[in-house]
């Protein structure tokens, strides 16, 4: 239900959200969206290397014997 009741929300804060509204050129708006990026990226790599070495030490192929 509150998926689809989806309303208008700002996600700065008051600060980030007037120095931004006042610019012309949009250079820093486009660098804190750079930089919301750039820090969002991370945890979600760090989880994929995790889930890897997960992956690579319970399907490692074990030596056969030799008799």
């Amino acid at each position: 239900m509150i998926l689809l009741n989806s309303i208008a929300t700002s996600a700065q804060c008051a600060m980030c959200r007037a120095a931004l509204e006042s610019e012309d050129g949009g250079n820093k708006a486009e660098a804190i969206n750079n930089g919301i990026v750039y820090l969002m990226a991370f945890p979600y790599i760090m989880v994929a290397i995790v889930f890897y070495v997960v992956y690579r030490m319970k399907y490692k192929k074990k030596p056969k014997a030799i008799d």
